[in-house]
This record gives C-alpha cells, sequence and structure tokens, in this order.
C-alpha cells in the first residue's frame, strides 16, 4: 500500500516553477502553477541529458498543455502526464500530489 509522504512546505514552491523532493530515494520535479494550490510532480530525471534538472526547467503552455521544458535539451515534458512532446516514446513516471495543511505531500 502507497503513502503520503510530506516533501516540503506549499510557500517553499514559487508560483509557476519547481523544486526538487527526494521521495523512497528517488528524485522527484514538484511544480507549482500560479499561486494556488495547483502542483504536479514527474520524475527529476531527464532521459536525454542523463541529468536530475527537471525541477529547473521552464513552466508553461505548449500547444495547450502545461509543460516543463528541460533545462539542458530543451524537451518538453506535459506536468499531467508525463509524456514528451518531441519524442512520443518517452515517458516521465508522474506522481499523486496534494496539499494539506499547508504541506506538499506526494504519494510514494
Amino acid at each position: 500500500m502507497s503513502k503520503w509522504l510530506e516533501v516540503c512546505q506549499l510557500d517553499q514552491v514559487l508560483p509557476d516553477s519547481g523544486v526538487c523532493a527526494l521521495v523512497n530515494e528517488k528524485q522527484v520535479a514538484i511544480f507549482r502553477l500560479g499561486e494556488g494550490e495547483e502542483l504536479y510532480a514527474v520524475d527529476n530525471h531527464d532521459p536525454f541529458s542523463k541529468a536530475n534538472v527537471l525541477s529547473r526547467g521552464l513552466v508553461g503552455d505548449l500547444k495547450g498543455e502545461i509543460v516543463v521544458a528541460s533545462p539542458v535539451y530543451k524537451q518538453h515534458f506535459v506536468l499531467s502526464s508525463g509524456k514528451c512532446l518531441e519524442d512520443e516514446s518517452v515517458q516521465l513516471e508522474t506522481y499523486p500530489v496534494k496539499v494539506v495543511n499547508g504541506a506538499v505531500q506526494v504519494q510514494a
């Protein structure tokens, strides 16, 4: 059975940016959209550069999809599904994420 792990406080995730958290010894990139509590969590590992950098990527809208652009080679990953827009054979793992009493929790 999976459990929810508290990884940080919501105010530690700046609007329209990401942070990295260690969840069960795996790096997870957590992104916050706007000033609210809309969050996404995906692998922090960029499969193209082989570096743990996606939490530092730029968040935006591309063709109606909310994406993060890798800071290395600029591939775009859909935050809700992990799908890479430039290479459909590549997909990041996604994680359920929520806010409880101001704390960000990721399902592990």
